[in-house]
């Protein structure tokens, strides 16, 4: 079992494009500039650090450079059981499995990151990392402190992050070196993110979040609000809009990925932070980042230490090939994103050659006659060549 997992800001570096330019999944890029409106290839290629430290940006090149990974991994027909992501991540893991299509993600990064850099001018804030401390002398810490920081992220043991005011992390800080903290890190962001300094972007949110209409999905979700898998479209509307002002409690969603039986966890995007989170928490963990096309390589020597059957979907091996004796899957012909041309009645009948969808412009064609049993693809949900579309039952 296999959990796909998404890192948040501060993930980005400067030419993390580079290695991707020459890559068939750099073509997200294109369709990402267009709904986001801005020039995200010039980001990823030419930005320098200080550019990418704006919150507007460091969230849109990270988003879409970890859904360019997933794409050319979903291209080697690997498929989770779970996906999780810290903070931004969370959207990009939502978008990846369908809870969100790939406009409304771009459009709604684009929104929070503009929301968040907002409320930061707005209320001033900063954040750092308290390292070598449990959790709840960090949170005494900020107690003592007795003015507003507060505890906003719980990345792994001994690893936890506080927000607030720039006198209040300072004196948190102090109170958490006297407690034995063996380091506090300040962190480079325009705010005091997963704090209460993030209530108006977190109104703000709300009707971007309402319009996008997050789906139910197959692959749960574990939330960073509360630590539990969802698959409910209903409830991700109040869970993204909660988390901007909640803490990230990324160590407790390792945990419960861990007691879900994951036995592998995949890191898709740059940095690799996630990664090394996994192994302060996890003990005995499987784990692997891929950040670049090389890395691909690297993943599927890595997965030849598990059960292939577990890992690499029949799906994918066969291309569409037969499911059960009368059951068959019409896959997609290439990449982009997918509409539906009609909706499931409860004798929907296709011949060979029926036009069932659209991926990009493509025509997505049934290649058998049968009863159309039901649409595995969502209308909006970005697709791979040879990803699952729709199963049918033939006559």
């Amino acid at each position: 079992m296999l959990a796909f997992t998404f890192p948040g800001q501060g993930s980005q570096r400067p030419g993390m494009g580079r290695p991707w330019v020459d890559h068939e999944s750099w073509e997200l890029v294109a369709e990402a500039s267009e709904v986001a409106g801005r020039d995200v290839g010039q980001l990823l290629l030419d930005a320098d650090a200080d550019e990418l430290k704006d919150t507007r940006n460091a969230q849109l090149t990270t988003f879409v450079s970890s859904l360019m990974v997933l794409d050319a991994v979903e291209r080697l027909g690997i498929e989770p059981t779970y996906c999780a992501g810290h903070s931004l991540g969370e959207y990009t893991a939502l978008t990846a499995t369908g809870a969100l299509g790939f406009d409304d993600g771009v459009r709604l990064v684009s929104e929070r990151s503009a929301a968040m850099h907002d409320a930061g001018l707005a209320s001033p804030g900063t954040m750092a990392a308290v390292l070598g401390l449990d959790d709840e002398d960090v949170e005494v810490a900020c107690r003592r402190a007795d003015t507003e920081v507060w505890v906003a992220n719980f990345n792994a043991p001994g690893q936890v992050v506080i927000a607030g005011s720039p006198d209040g992390v300072t004196k948190a800080g102090e109170h958490a070196k006297e407690l034995g903290a063996k380091r506090i890190m300040p962190l480079a962001v325009s705010g005091a993110f997963h704090t209460p300094y993030m209530t108006s972007a977190r109104d703000r949110l709300r009707d971007a979040i309402a319009a996008a209409r997050p789906r139910d999905t197959e692959v749960p979700v574990v939330s960073n609000v509360d630590a539990r898998a969802h698959a409910t479209g209903e409830e991700w509307s109040s869970l993204l809009s909660a988390q901007l002002s909640s803490p990230v409690r990324w160590k407790h969603v390792l945990l419960e990925l861990s007691q879900l039986g994951i036995t592998g966890f995949i890191e898709l995007g740059p940095g690799g932070v996630l990664t090394g989170m996994v192994k302060r928490t996890i003990e005995d963990s499987r784990h692997i980042s891929v950040a670049t096309p090389d890395d691909l390589d690297k993943l599927i020597d890595w997965l030849d230490t598990f059960d292939h059957a577990a890992t690499i979907p029949e799906t994918a091996r066969h291309e569409g090939e037969h499911l059960f004796a009368v059951e068959r899957l019409v896959v997609s012909p290439g990449a982009g994103v997918f509409t539906r041309r009609f909706d499931l009645t409860n004798q929907t009948i296709v011949d060979v050659g029926t036009v069932i969808g659209h991926v990009g412009e493509t025509e997505v064609r049934s290649p058998f006659a049968g009863m159309l049993q039901s649409f595995i693809a969502v209308d909006g949900e970005r697709l791979t060549p040879h990803q699952p579309v729709a199963w049918l039952r033939s006559r």
